[in-house]
This record gives C-alpha cells, structure tokens and sequence, in this order.
C-alpha cells in the first residue's frame, strides 16, 4: 500500500495490500479498502507542458477525492480524480468510479452503475432488482 503525502485517513478504517492513496484523497471513518485499489488525483495527466519540459507539480493542481464514512471499497476498484463516495456505499470490486457514488449505494462495472440501495436486505428486494 502506498499512501501519498497530505492524503487524509480517518479512524477504524482497513486499507488493503497494493491499494494506492494518492495526494487530495480524503477518507473518512469506518471506511473498507480492497486489495489494489487505485485512487486518481488529475483529470487530466500530462507528463509536458506546452513547450516540452517536464511537468513539474507547479504545472497541475490536485482534485480532490472523498470516501465518506462506513463506505467499502471491492479489490481493484478504480477512483477517478473529484468524486465523492457517499456514506455506506458499497463499490464492486473491478468497478471504475467516474462520477459520485450516492450515500448507501451499491455500484459496480466500468463505468460504475448503481445496482440497488445497501441498505435493503435481498430477501426484501424485488426480484427484477436483484438479478443483475
């Protein structure tokens, strides 16, 4: 796991093998990180500027990234820059996260598609809900 400088870990949160937090990503309490997830912090990542030297971090600046609390993260989910993963949401493992994640959603696929509310045992779900 690898942990960048000025990016935010709360409390009780479980951060798995391979996973890489990058600068601008702020993780809130309670929060499940799955092996391998790779978090972004620039929507628009160029290694020159326009007259062909190197970017330095003077030529970009950090989006930044929000976990909220009690949310879960599936093992090899992809975070793009400046989304917000709401409280409780549960991300599927393999998912590509490319907008917000609502609060006690559960997301999955690339790009991530809400499938149903966490929140809602499946025995209690209709069944057009549940198959996916």
């Amino acid at each position: 796991m690898e942990v960048q400088k000025r990016a935010k870990i709360g409390a009780r949160c479980k951060i798995s093998s391979h996973s890489f937090i990058c600068e601008g990503v702020v993780i809130e309490d309670d929060v499940f990180v799955g092996h391998g997830v790779m978090f972004t912090n620039d929507l628009y990542p160029r290694a020159t500027i326009a007259g062909g030297g190197l970017q330095t971090e003077a030529d970009w600046r950090v989006v930044a990234t929000i976990v909220r609390q009690g949310a879960s993260i599936g093992s090899n989910a992809t975070i793009l820059a400046g989304v917000v993963i709401g409280e409780g949401a549960l991300v599927g493992a393999g998912a590509v996260v490319t907008r917000d994640v609502a609060a006690h959603a559960i997301v999955a696929g690339n790009p991530a598609r809400p499938l149903r509310d966490a929140r809602r045992p499946a025995h209690l779900r209709p069944a057009q809900e549940i198959r996916t």
